[in-house]
């Protein structure tokens, strides 16, 4: 695992997922005068984990957090762990099943990224793969937008995209990319192992990195507007691998 720079987790909800977690915390701070009901959660958990509970004004609070919806929480934590494409396939092996990995390429909003892993965890995806560049990182708007799916998906960040696309090739997962030309996506059977690729919010899939994916597949739209949010997009793709891997027993 490789550490970034020092950041909040931000959110009651988060907190609590984050503390559950093996995620490294240094410091706990509460909004001075909240009701203890709000967050005897949260204590109780600093607590078995020895960790320092530090109250602090509101004012402070938002300063920390860049005025970000705290809800009176945050969680200094060192850096958030970013895996390897290694520890991806671990992930599926320790779950006995085919990889099932998603590549997000050059996403750059927080919001679309917290989004997808937190279908992604529902899902039962095993990782995701972003880029170093160009791209979002896991910041604390990701973690808090994720519901707490930070702390158990893996993501890998890598240098290039395109070279890792052809090692995942190499070891044997198909690349699944997304093209108004492509395939129906209800038709997708994503048994074996495979990775579903989502194109940046205004650009798509870049150019290389598409003519790298093995097969195309499309999101049939009837109506007046053409295109579909990257999370939302996202989570079709993500829910028909999911039900072709996890078909209804009869």
């Amino acid at each position: 695992m490789k550490n970034e720079k020092t950041d909040f987790i931000i959110g009651r909800h988060p907190a609590v997922m984050a503390l559950k977690s093996d995620q490294e915390i240094n410091k706990v701070f509460i909004q001075s005068g909240l009701k203890a009901d709000a967050i005897s959660q949260i204590i109780k958990l600093a607590k078995e984990r020895r960790l320092v509970v530090s109250n602090v004004p509101k004012n402070k609070l938002d300063l920390m957090t860049d005025h970000q919806n705290h809800q009176g929480v945050a969680l200094a934590v060192a850096a958030y762990q970013y895996a390897t494409i290694d520890d991806l396939f671990e992930n599926a092996a320790k779950h006995n099943e085919d990889p099932f990995f998603l590549i997000l390429d050059e996403l750059e909003d927080p919001h679309n990224l917290g989004s997808i892993m937190r279908t992604a965890d529902a899902a039962g995806v095993h990782g995701i793969i972003i880029p170093r560049r160009r791209a979002v990182g896991l910041t604390s708007v990701v973690a808090k937008t994720s519901t707490g799916a930070i702390e158990h998906v893996p993501v890998a960040r890598v240098t290039n995209l395109v070279q890792t696309a052809k090692e995942l090739q190499e070891r044997g997962v198909w690349l699944f990319g997304t093209d108004m030309k492509g395939k129906d996506y209800r038709t997708w059977d994503a048994h074996g192992a495979v990775a579903l690729v989502i194109g940046n919010e205004g650009k798509g899939i870049s150019s290389l990195l598409k003519k790298t994916c093995d097969e195309m597949l499309t999101i049939p739209m009837i109506g007046h507007v053409q295109s579909l949010n990257a999370s939302v997009a996202a989570s079709l793709l993500i829910y028909q691998g999911f039900n072709s891997r996890h078909p209804l027993e009869k």
